[in-house]
């Protein structure tokens, strides 16, 4: 009997709680999806060099699932609560017929397995299909062969689902146990009739909070989005202003809920227009009853846009930046003329001190490689420094700003200096400017735009610095755009280029730090590339002359590294995004079903008085469009300060894709937000018109 009840309560409430299942599903759709990666048949074709990356990656998602099923058990028992309360009339008459609050918790557990076992039957199903169409985004991302694709299915990721998920509907079934036995028949009763009082705050008081809460958010957003105080912040600054931006957040909805009736009915012509009051009301009802749950939800609005916007920033910026900063095939490095006093402070061995007076070419000649049957194009640039020219120096009068903006920076380390000839040769093969310069000229190249937005001050004030005993000025301006050294990010904060008499006619003598070698392969297809890679690999240096103090990095290194890099911060950016994006939108749609649920006699009221379904519906229409744009709006004004913070955090990534990356994320907003919110509108519809009185 109670299997049979409690089969016909689903069948009944399955219409009007279509988001509560539809919620659930996609719950358990994605958290397969994100979970089954591992065993996408593209990856068993990807390149051995980025295995290591996808053990990461699958580890971190694994790690990052465990947060999200907290995410998704709030939910689920949030939107239980809901369910209940839809269901008090109907829990009311069960007690009233003898029931007990035992056979009704058993009714709840029965619900609860049946609800569990078709959501994880659905939700499996779709998440199977849609590991599948996860193949086309991976194959993307490590450039896989889809030629080799096969339907895959994952046992581990269907265990991990059935298991979390198991747990999270078995913390219902005892949230469920708890709310019935402490239910009050005459509450049951009386729950539909009880008319909710409309507080309105007292508005002196909300004004000043609401002015309270606006100077505290613009001394967040002055503090994020200045770059004096951005980079300047700390770790503890931070959570100081993160908590600071919470809690305001708070006293606004906390104090628009008392200003916004009031404000409105001071204006009378809007007010009193059609079901104005009756919609203004009931909005300031609804907020002034979930302050907390509309700023919870505000701030994981905000927190989607940032993560989503950021983490695709970076794989985008990624992509876009290799061909560029990675032009070479293969780029050597080797320290140099390392001084006798360093060998104990370092470690190094006798050798190995021996090895740094020879050039590349020399030490490779010593490991039996011939560089002329490898490469191509080689180009040497040896690498000075001038104890005497450091940071400090270099950036002469504005040391105060940058310690300030910098304050963990070491000072003291002295600055990069390279020939002119040497540098030109280098841009010459990287694609890059070529430039000239007078005897006693110096420029500085680089591609770390807030380092060279500091250094440009440093170049307008035209500081003078004397490199190697000879004083020099300025002859650009502004910091050159160029680099040195191959990476996937931005990471040159700047490189001295003199005139090559400045270090060969020197009036003291001139420290060799370091040389690099960069050339091409001698390969005409990939897979020739590939061979010779093998040879010049760190790995395989070492073996051969571990004291050479030879190392570097190639072209396919640095791409393998940031396309395993990139796919991982995207994967797991779209795993918290879209959950936190559809944990937001599934809350606002569960409290508005079922305020729908509780306004069914006040809608019946209006019919009785003259109100047409036309005016109806378009007052309902109002009710959720605002309870749903406000903390979106909130959260994207938000959204707006944070994500440029995050372009700082994530400066060296490049903000090349920031503007694209932020125009998919409000995509997913408007498909995902904006759906939760079409549905919602449409249930409710269906739930005020099918109990007309």
């Amino acid at each position: 009997m109670l299997y049979k009840l409690s089969l016909k309560n689903i069948k009944k409430s399955f219409k009007d709680y279509t988001i509560y299942f539809f919620t659930l599903i996609l719950g358990v759709a994605i958290f397969y999806v994100f979970n089954a990666i591992d065993s996408q048949s593209v990856l068993l074709q990807a390149k051995q060099s980025t295995y290591e990356i996808i053990e990461v990656m699958t580890q971190s998602l694994s790690a990052v699932s465990i947060f999200v099923s907290f995410i998704l058990g709030f939910l689920i028992i949030y939107a239980s609560r809901f369910l209940i309360k839809r269901r008090n009339k109907e829990f009311a008459i069960y007690m009233t017929l003898g029931m007990g609050k035992r056979k009704i918790s058993m009714i709840l557990f029965v619900e609860t397995i049946i609800i569990g076992f078709l959501s994880l039957l659905v939700g499996l199903g779709l998440g199977i299909v849609l590991s599948q169409l996860m193949s086309l985004l991976v194959a993307n991302m490590f450039e896989a062969d889809m030629t080799k694709f096969t339907f895959t299915f994952s046992k581990g990721a269907l265990l991990k689902t059935c298991c979390y998920f198991g747990i999270m509907y078995l913390l219902v079934m005892l949230f469920n146990t708890i709310q019935i036995s402490r239910c009050k028949l005459i509450d049951l009763i009386n729950a539909n009739k009880q008319s909710e009082k409309v507080k309105i705050k007292n508005p002196i008081i909300s004004t000043i909070l609401f002015l309270v809460a606006i100077c505290i958010l613009s001394y967040c957003y002055y503090r994020v989005s200045v770059p004096d105080g951005s980079n300047a912040l700390t770790v503890k600054e931070l959570g100081i202003i993160i908590l600071l931006g919470a809690t305001s957040t708070f006293l606004l909805f906390w104090s628009l809920a008392g200003l916004l009736l009031k404000i409105v009915q001071m204006i009378h012509p809007i007010y009193y227009k059609g079901l104005n009051s009756f919609t203004l009301r009931q909005i300031s009802s609804k907020i002034n009853t979930t302050v907390f749950s509309m700023t919870i939800i505000c701030l994981m609005l905000f927190v989607t846009s940032c993560i989503l916007s950021s983490s695709l920033s970076i794989k985008n910026s990624m992509t876009a930046n290799l061909k560029k900063l990675a032009p070479a095939d293969i780029e050597l490095k080797k320290k140099r003329n390392i001084p006798k006093e360093l060998q104990e402070e370092y470690g190094y061995t006798d050798k190995q001190l021996e090895s740094s007076y020879k050039t590349i070419s020399e030490t490779l000649k010593e490991m039996n490689i011939d560089e002329e049957k490898y490469l191509k194009e080689q180009t040497t640039i040896n690498i000075y420094i001038d104890p005497k020219v450091t940071y400090s120096t270099s950036v002469g009068k504005i040391l105060g700003k940058m310690q300030k903006m910098y304050p963990y920076l070491d000072y003291d380390s002295p600055e990069v200096i390279v020939k002119l000839s040497e540098y030109n040769k280098v841009a010459k093969l990287f694609g890059n400017e070529t430039y000239t310069l007078n005897e006693k000229e110096y420029m500085i190249i680089g591609d770390y735009e807030t380092m060279i937005e500091l250094r440009n001050e440093a170049l307008k004030e035209n500081t003078l610095l004397t490199i190697f005993g000879n004083k020099l000025t300025p002859k650009y301006k502004e910091v050159k755009n160029g680099f040195i050294e191959m990476s996937s990010n931005h990471i040159t904060d700047g490189v001295i280029v003199v005139p090559d008499s400045v270090i060969n006619l020197s009036k003291t003598s001139p420290q060799l730090e370091e040389e690099y070698m960069i050339a091409n392969y001698k390969a005409n297809d990939q897979k020739a590339k590939e061979e010779i890679e093998a040879i010049f690999t760190d790995k395989k240096l070492g073996e051969l002359y571990p004291d050479s103090i030879l190392d570097g990095t190639s072209r396919i290194a640095i791409y393998d590294a940031s396309i395993g890099l990139g796919a991982m911060i995207t994967f797991i950016g779209l795993y918290l995004g879209i959950i936190f994006l559809i944990s937001s939108a599934a809350l606002l749609a569960l409290k508005e079903l079922s305020e729908s649920t509780d306004n069914i006699m006040r809608y019946s009221v209006l019919r009785k008085i003259g109100a047409s379904n036309k005016q109806l519906n378009k007052a309902l229409f109002r009710q959720i469009a605002i309870f749903f744009i406000l903390p979106l709006l909130i959260a994207i004004i938000h959204s707006i300060f944070g994500i440029k913070f995050c372009t700082y955090i994530l400066e060296t990534f490049g903000r090349e894709k920031m503007l694209a990356s932020v125009s998919l994320t409000m995509l997913f907003l408007i498909l995902i937000y904006g759906g939760y919110f079409l549905i919602t509108y449409y249930c409710s519809k269906n739930i005020i018109k099918e109990r007309k009185s």
